[in-house]
Protein backbone atom coordinates (compact mmCIF):
# COMPACT_ATOMS: atom_id res chain seq x y z
CA UNK A 1 0.00 0.00 0.00
CA UNK A 2 2.77 2.70 0.73
CA UNK A 3 4.34 1.73 -3.07
CA UNK A 4 1.20 3.23 -4.32
CA UNK A 5 1.57 6.08 -2.30
CA UNK A 6 4.82 6.54 -3.91
CA UNK A 7 3.11 7.34 -7.06
CA UNK A 8 0.60 9.46 -5.92
CA UNK A 9 2.83 13.02 -7.42
CA UNK A 10 2.51 10.98 -10.48
CA UNK A 11 -0.74 9.95 -10.53
CA UNK A 12 -2.08 13.29 -9.27
CA UNK A 13 -0.16 15.22 -12.37
CA UNK A 14 -2.68 12.27 -14.59
CA UNK A 15 -5.46 13.41 -12.96
CA UNK A 16 -5.13 17.06 -13.67
CA UNK A 17 -3.80 16.47 -17.34
CA UNK A 18 -6.60 13.97 -17.78
CA UNK A 19 -9.40 16.80 -16.74
CA UNK A 20 -7.36 18.92 -18.82
CA UNK A 21 -8.02 17.32 -21.87
CA UNK A 22 -11.98 15.76 -21.06
CA UNK A 23 -12.33 19.80 -20.92
CA UNK A 24 -10.96 20.63 -24.39
CA UNK A 25 -12.64 17.42 -25.51
CA UNK A 26 -15.80 19.04 -24.25
CA UNK A 27 -15.73 22.17 -26.10
CA UNK A 28 -17.85 22.58 -29.13
CA UNK A 29 -15.01 24.21 -31.65
CA UNK A 30 -12.25 23.87 -30.75
CA UNK A 31 -9.64 26.67 -31.99
CA UNK A 32 -6.50 25.96 -33.31
CA UNK A 33 -4.79 27.10 -30.12
CA UNK A 34 -6.84 24.45 -28.32
CA UNK A 35 -5.95 21.79 -30.89
CA UNK A 36 -2.24 22.54 -29.86
CA UNK A 37 -2.68 22.44 -26.25
CA UNK A 38 -4.92 18.92 -26.60
CA UNK A 39 -1.71 17.81 -28.47
CA UNK A 40 0.95 18.68 -25.76
CA UNK A 41 -1.84 17.83 -22.91
CA UNK A 42 -1.95 13.91 -24.65
CA UNK A 43 2.14 13.98 -25.41
CA UNK A 44 2.69 14.90 -21.60
CA UNK A 45 -0.04 12.40 -20.90
CA UNK A 46 1.80 9.86 -22.54
CA UNK A 47 4.99 10.84 -20.94
CA UNK A 48 3.44 10.45 -17.26
CA UNK A 49 1.54 6.88 -18.04
CA UNK A 50 5.51 5.69 -19.19
CA UNK A 51 7.00 7.19 -16.67
CA UNK A 52 4.72 5.12 -13.99
CA UNK A 53 4.83 1.97 -15.75
CA UNK A 54 8.62 2.17 -15.33
CA UNK A 55 8.23 3.06 -11.17
CA UNK A 56 5.63 0.08 -11.27
CA UNK A 57 8.13 -2.36 -13.54
CA UNK A 58 11.22 -1.32 -11.53
CA UNK A 59 9.44 -1.87 -7.89
CA UNK A 60 7.57 -5.33 -9.34
CA UNK A 61 11.23 -6.27 -9.88
CA UNK A 62 12.54 -5.18 -6.64
CA UNK A 63 14.33 -2.09 -7.42
CA UNK A 64 14.08 1.75 -6.66
CA UNK A 65 10.97 2.97 -8.17
CA UNK A 66 12.87 6.06 -7.93
CA UNK A 67 14.79 5.44 -10.44
CA UNK A 68 12.37 5.92 -13.19
CA UNK A 69 13.34 8.88 -15.68
CA UNK A 70 10.67 10.96 -17.70
CA UNK A 71 11.84 9.78 -21.41
CA UNK A 72 11.21 12.86 -24.12
CA UNK A 73 8.48 13.08 -26.37
CA UNK A 74 10.29 11.70 -29.10
CA UNK A 75 10.76 8.37 -27.27
CA UNK A 76 7.70 7.88 -26.54
CA UNK A 77 5.89 8.75 -29.92
CA UNK A 78 8.13 6.16 -31.26
CA UNK A 79 6.66 3.24 -29.34
CA UNK A 80 4.77 0.33 -30.78
CA UNK A 81 1.32 -0.08 -29.24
Amino acid sequence: MSNQADDSPVMSHIKKLTEKEQALYGKENLTDEDIKELHKVKAELDQYWDLLHQRVGLRDAGKNPNRAQMRSEDTIENYEE
